[in-house]
């Protein structure tokens, strides 16, 4: 069953590649979406895929991003269809 999260992640997370490497980590899973940033300084990612999917990736982006990441928050999403994962603006 396909499912759609909604993640904010906080800390040293803009001008080190975050969103290039989550891309490049989303092209190892079934999931698609996008990850861009916020005027906030918060990078937001939207994955859309089936559950284990997109945990087996939410892993892989926190062990691989973690000296970079303080904190996150995590929601669940209504589902969206994507056709890829994306570096947005």
């Amino acid at each position: 069953m396909a499912i759609c999260k909604r993640v904010h992640y906080w800390g040293t997370v803009q001008g080190v590649g975050f969103r290039m490497t989550t891309q490049r980590i989303a092209n190892q899973f079934a999931v698609t979406g996008y990850v861009r940033n916020l005027a906030n300084g918060e990078v937001e990612v939207v994955i859309a895929g089936e559950v284990d999917e997109i945990e087996r990736f939410l892993g892989a982006v926190a062990s691989r991003l973690e000296p970079y990441i303080k904190g996150d928050r995590i929601q669940d999403e209504a589902a969206q269809s994507f056709t890829s994962f994306e570096i947005r603006m």
